[in-house]
């Protein structure tokens, strides 16, 4: 549609996730046509990101050293660890300031359609850090679709023999949801986990 490299950087753009080719569009003429947005930084930082980030070697997290902080926090509660498919996970629940324990990111779901099983996944690393009897209950907090689901049935089992308390997170109806819209299987998830009121 335009000219060369204005067209590449729309195609490049276009290839991050959740940005779309109108989207990627008005990024590039937002460079473009802004003359204070600071390209040179913008390079120099994807760079030292690519350089200087790593995944935590307990729990996956990103960090930039070979422990991410909440792994080095004495603070957290170290027989609690919440099980996240993914590192963006963490910061959703990191967000809340409800959950004070430690965490461990599978780095996906099982998906065997995508050739995703249980060994392309930190499974084994878990198992690891659950044998030397310090954690007593692992919250299963992967989403809440059928990959999500299939892996913590996996893990549920895997984990049924051990000492430790399997929990998931509960799932249902959102604040400000109309009960119209709710699709079965979220509602019956709802009347399922129903409390006092």
């Amino acid at each position: 549609m335009y000219d060369g490299i204005v067209q590449e950087l729309i195609d490049e753009l276009g290839r991050l996730p959740g940005v779309g080719p109108k989207s990627a569009q008005r990024i590039a003429f937002h460079i473009l046509q802004t003359p204070s947005f600071d390209v040179s930084r913008l390079a120099k930082l994807l760079a030292e990101v690519r350089e200087r980030v790593k995944f935590c070697e307990r729990c996956g997290n990103v960090s930039e050293a070979e422990l991410c902080a909440i792994c080095r926090d004495p603070r957290r509660d170290q027989t609690l660890i919440c099980v996240v498919e993914d590192a963006k996970d963490v910061s959703a629940i990191e967000r809340t300031r409800e959950f004070r324990g430690l965490y461990h990111v599978l780095g996906g779901a099982i998906n065997p359609m995508a050739g995703v099983g249980p060994n392309e996944l930190r499974i084994r690393e878990l198992m690891t850090r659950l044998a030397d009897g310090t954690v007593q209950e692992i919250i299963l907090a992967t989403n809440p679709n059928l990959e999500g689901e299939a892996t913590a049935a996996y893990l549920s089992r895997l984990m049924g023999d051990m000492e430790i308390a399997v929990t998931r997170l509960a799932s249902g109806l959102p604040v400000g949801g109309d009960l119209e819209y709710a699709d079965e299987v979220t509602l019956g998830r709802a009347f399922a986990g129903r409390r006092s009121a």
